[in-house]
């Protein structure tokens, strides 16, 4: 094996297939990257038990095809402080090289013979826009659990509507539950790679109820399954911003491919609690106000809040204002902005600061909606949207669960 390649090239390759690796792992071959050099182009493949990734990038020559395996994280390591420029890489008995202007590196390799095959890509379900799919993720994923002890609440929720074209992802961690709703594209009949189970077959996958159901009436493309929120997240960041993601399940596992990338993830399992009966809400208290302002008050007021002290909006209709308060007796903070209420003259409600703040984050609307039912009760944050454009339900809720507000 011999080639030669753009430090560029390689270095951004190896990053992206190494950030599947385990940081321990009993088992030694898990922890190398396979590079396999042949027709004009370099694969790099990494995996765990949990994932797989396999990106394919342009090299300016291959002199001798062939394949090896190295430490991932030590070639990674490397690369980082290559010389910019034309990289010779090539297998010298048990040894792979790495050089370029006058810097030479040499690695030992690992049995080939080890290592497991990669996941091959479920079938491909359909596409989704890799820019907005990245944002979605990432709306939903501040909701997700952090506590491996309840693993199916540290997953995000992902569902496909063949019928209306909606991809919707949720997530919750029993305090807030987040939804988000895109547009995506159903694949043709047999589109797509794999073996063509459909997603929820079998009664313990993570797809629950809801995908066997549409499995069974015939709706191949529909799926609602389970996926881990730290994997979902590193996947759509790392995809590119531009382009068609291809969305692939099956009952145990998600893939997705785009520009040469490919990777796969097993699916948790569990479901999460449905949000539509959640989510409904009968006349609530409506509040409008200027996002921006807000997360800045938020922000504020939220440095003397010990703690999980909570943050406490009072929203008025007299005079058109909500006043932001956090702290305990004489250590307090407050500010006071613009908002209209309706639906009621006065509303007072509390958050978890954080908690606030990151559902506040997550939204890039100029204006925000909050409806709001009272203290210790549901509250749902949307965006107001633009005249003439409103969707419902909006694509984008976020629901908290309001505190009794403290005594200042």
């Amino acid at each position: 094996m011999e080639f030669r390649i753009e430090r560029s090239a390689l270095a951004e390759a190896v990053a992206w297939a190494a950030r599947v690796l385990p940081v321990r792992s009993p088992v030694p071959v898990l922890g190398g990257l396979l590079l396999d050099a042949e027709g004009g182009r370099l694969r790099v493949s990494g995996l765990d038990y949990e994932a797989s990734a396999r990106i394919d990038v342009e090299a300016a020559e291959i002199l001798r095809p062939g394949k090896v395996l190295v430490m991932g994280r030590r070639l990674l390591d490397i690369c980082k402080v290559l010389p910019e420029g034309a990289v010779e890489c090539a297998l010298e008995g048990s040894r792979f090289t790495v050089s370029g202007d006058g810097a030479r590196f040499g690695l030992s390799v690992l049995p080939l013979d080890d290592y497991p095959a990669l996941p091959s890509l479920p079938r491909v379900r359909g596409a989704v826009e890799a820019a907005e799919f990245a944002a979605a993720v990432a709306d939903v994923a501040v909701a997700a659990g952090r506590d491996d002890t309840l693993p199916a609440l540290t997953g995000i929720r992902l569902g496909l509507d063949a019928g209306s074209g909606t991809m919707t992802l949720a997530a919750t961690d029993r305090y807030r539950f987040a939804v988000r709703t895109l547009p995506w594209k159903a694949a043709g009949a047999g589109a797509g790679e794999g073996a063509g189970a459909d997603a929820g077959a079998g009664s313990g996958s993570a797809a629950g109820a809801g995908a066997g159901s549409e499995a069974g009436a015939g709706s191949a493309e529909s799926a609602d399954v389970l996926v881990s929120a730290r994997r979902l997240t590193e996947i759509a960041r790392s995809l590119g911003r531009s382009g068609l993601v291809s969305v692939a399940l099956d009952a145990g596992s998600a893939g997705f491919e785009h520009a040469g990338m490919r990777t796969t993830v097993r699916l948790l399992d569990g479901r999460l609690p449905r949000h539509e009966k959640l989510f409904a809400m009968e006349d609530p208290a409506v509040a409008v106000v200027e996002r921006a302002r807000l997360v800045e008050a938020v922000r504020r007021v939220s440095v003397v809040a010990d703690g999980d002290g909570p943050v406490q909006l009072a929203f008025s209709a007299a005079d058109n204002s909500v006043h932001l308060q956090a702290g305990y007796e004489d250590d307090v903070a407050s500010q006071r902005l613009p908002a209209t209420l309706e639906g009621a003259r006065e509303m007072t409600v509390a958050f978890n600061p954080a908690y606030l703040a990151d559902a506040l984050a997550s939204f890039d609307e100029p204006s925000l909606r909050l409806l709001m039912m009272g203290a210790g009760q549901r509250a749902m944050i949307t965006g107001e949207g633009e005249p003439g454009r409103d969707v419902s339900p909006p694509r984008h809720r976020h629901l908290l669960m309001s505190v009794k507000p403290p005594l200042l």
